[in-house]
């Protein structure tokens, strides 16, 4: 007897044209699982097209059939709602993600269910793991894909998952019940990267299946411009936020600003040095003062297995890499822009500091961690 429960979470909007086709693929499903008794909550938020109503009279046919509405609030939303309530009135030992356009292979869910009861509490539906497939694609969508995919790993520091950005994955919830979704201010699809974040700091162990993503054939996508911008925005939220490392390297940061700018300003105003000539001594001066106090403050706590001169040596390729940043953004804006120098100097420093910590956390003082599991199934041969 199947004593746990699998639940796949649909969020919809406008899918009356899919919902019926998906639905009986998915519970076609229930036979190929031994272990797990499947049900299927669509969240639906109060759709025009009449998605709901559709939900409601395939109730009849399929008892573990479920509809949660409500108004719209974006993709995360919904799939915030959605894995809480199947927890805590299924008692859902499995959450499945996945989307209601037919874009998501529902024959992959035996595979998901089988291979986390090996002990994998997160598995991915990978679009760009070796065997994975995008299926009608556009060169513009697929370069979104790839760009999204590089920049979440670049400000994660999890490089080794191909699909960051996926959306379809099955998830235990004793897990999901360790994520703080309170903070999480997300509504659309920078929602999954997000998502991913919170699972991996958790302590998920990973599992990536390869998946032919297949292309929409009805309905709309719902990727908007908005979602661009929130994904971007998100990802400074990834980097940065709850982070004491950012706070003392921002503190370290302020004191090489007052560095920075004393020098400029002695070298301009004292010297009368020209300013293309000023701004590099007073760059350099700050790149040594941010090392020694971040070595010996900011990055105290992580492991130094590499000599203080290797270290020296990186901080000092990564600072001058972002103070070339400085340099053109300060020149950018006081020449092409007439913007006052000390001022275009504080605007190219604070883009310089994004780029300072991001290089440096990842690469200088490089964190000692286990590495993520990296094993790819190919569902094509299973």
């Amino acid at each position: 007897m199947k004593d746990k429960i699998a639940t796949i979470v649909l969020p919809t909007y406008n899918e009356a044209e899919n919902i019926p086709k998906i639905i009986p693929l998915i519970f076609a499903q229930q036979q190929l699982i031994n272990t797990h008794h499947l049900s299927v909550l669509v969240v639906d938020d109060y759709s025009p097209d009449g998605t709901g109503e559709i939900v409601k009279s395939m109730q009849k046919e399929y008892p573990d059939l479920h509809l949660l509405e409500g108004d719209k609030q974006g993709l995360g939303n919904a799939y915030i709602k959605g894995m809480q309530y199947a927890i805590d009135q299924f008692d859902s030992d499995l959450i499945i993600q996945m989307d209601a356009d037919l874009q998501h292979d529902p024959d992959i869910i035996p595979l998901f269910i089988t291979l986390q009861n090996f002990d994998f509490s997160l598995i991915i539906g990978s679009r760009f793991a070796p065997g994975g497939e995008t299926r009608g694609f556009t060169f513009y969508r697929r370069l979104l894909s790839n760009t999204g995919n590089f920049l979440v790993r670049l400000f994660s520091g999890i490089p080794r998952i191909h699909d960051c950005t996926s959306g379809f994955r099955c998830i235990r919830s004793d897990l999901i019940k360790k994520c703080d979704f309170s903070d999480m201010s997300v509504k659309g699809y920078s929602f999954q990267s997000a998502l991913l974040y919170e699972l991996l700091r958790n302590g998920a162990r990973v599992l990536e299946v390869p998946i032919v993503f297949h292309p929409r054939t009805q309905g709309e996508s719902k990727l908007y411009t908005k979602d661009l911008f929130e994904f971007m925005y998100n990802l400074f939220r990834i980097r940065f936020h709850k982070s004491k490392e950012f706070i003392k390297f921002g503190i370290v940061g302020a004191t090489g600003v007052l560095v920075n700018m004393g020098i400029l300003i002695f070298l301009t105003r004292g010297m009368h040095l020209s300013l293309e000539l000023a701004s590099p001594v007073a760059i350099e001066t700050s790149i040594i003062t941010n090392f020694i106090l971040n070595n010996l403050w900011t990055f105290k706590a992580r492991s130094k297995k590499d000599s203080i001169l290797k270290r020296f040596t990186r901080f000092h390729i990564v600072s001058f890499t972002a103070g070339i940043v400085n340099y053109i953004v300060l020149l950018m804006l006081t020449y092409g822009l007439g913007v006052f120098d000390l001022l275009a100097n504080l605007i190219g420093i604070a883009a310089a500091t994004v780029v300072n910590y991001i290089l440096n956390s990842r690469w200088t003082w490089k964190r000692s961690e286990e590495p993520l599991v990296d094993i790819h199934v190919d569902q094509r041969t299973s």
